[in-house]
């Protein structure tokens, strides 16, 4: 206990990591789902009319109730340290650069794309195994074998494909997320008491505006992951996807990750507000 008390970073590290872990593991098929609504841009069919219900009855039909879970394990790897290293940093440049509570939009849009750019980009790698393992199109027997086959056959560029569109999706979301986010908590002080309640619904509001905002780099950002041959650049998916579905196609799997980007956001940064508050950070 004398550690956690002596580091403060290190407090934080480790309440994000709990709090993140928990979120992945519930919302883990609705990250699944999004990524095979996504792919089927890329294949001649016709639309079916609840695209959502058809894609979790064929899992279900091919893979029984547990194939909703599938790329868990990559997703608990890219989470455990991923959501960890992002709340220490967070904590880490707010008391570096002597920023105070509560923070200006523009404090929280760059603390949260800063954060977010570190983690994500030294974890990119992971996000590339957890997507192909959730596409269905990739048949990987571990981790390990999907580090080495993409090592082998692809390089440091298969490692590290869809980074662009990873950190334009992902900086922007952690940014603008933290600003509605710590705006919302602001406002609600005044008019509400802060309780997890309020977190809670604040989180929840913040979660929609970012997730829709940042969806046509989801998109972008799976493909690249999944036929880098294919696509080289984010221009060459954005061209395709234009092309083929017009402006709709950017917006393929939108409620899946609203939903669960939404959700498990917001689940962690209550929780991290309430493990902070308890181990004294607060």
């Amino acid at each position: 206990m004398d550690t956690l008390t002596t580091y403060p970073i290190l407090k934080s590290f480790l309440a994000g990591s709990f709090s993140g872990t928990f979120s992945t593991i519930l919302f883990q098929p609705l990250d699944l789902i999004k990524t095979r609504l996504q792919n089927t841009v890329n294949h001649h069919v016709s639309s079916p009319k609840y695209p959502m219900i058809t894609t979790v009855i064929h899992i279900i039909k091919k893979d029984n109730i547990f194939g909703l879970w599938k790329g868990m394990t990559p997703s608990i790897t890219r989470v455990i340290p991923g959501v960890g290293l992002y709340f220490s940093t967070l904590h880490w440049l707010k008391h570096t650069i002597c920023l105070e509570e509560p923070l200006t939009p523009l404090q929280a849009v760059s603390l949260g794309i800063a954060a977010r750019s570190l983690s994500g980009s030294l974890l990119i790698p992971i996000t590339v195994i957890k997507t192909r393992y959730e596409s269905g199109v990739y048949k990987y027997g571990s981790m390990r074998e999907a580090l080495r086959l993409i090592y082998k056959y692809e390089g440091i560029k298969g490692l590290s494909s869809g980074l662009a569109p990873t950190l334009l999706r992902d900086a922007p979301y952690s940014g603008l997320y933290l600003m509605f986010y710590t705006q919302l908590k602001q406002l609600s002080v005044k008019k509400l008491n802060s309780d997890v309640t309020t977190h809670f619904a604040c989180g929840i509001v913040a979660g929609i505006l970012a997730s829709a905002i940042t969806q046509p780099v989801d998109v972008i950002k799976t493909k690249m992951q999944l036929y880098p041959d294919k696509f080289n650049d984010t221009k060459s998916v954005f061209i395709f996807v234009h092309n083929k579905y017009g402006y709709r196609g950017f917006f393929k799997g939108i409620v899946p990750r609203m939903l669960r980007r939404t959700l498990m956001t917001t689940m962690a940064w209550t929780v991290y507000e309430q493990i902070t508050t308890n181990l004294g950070l607060k």
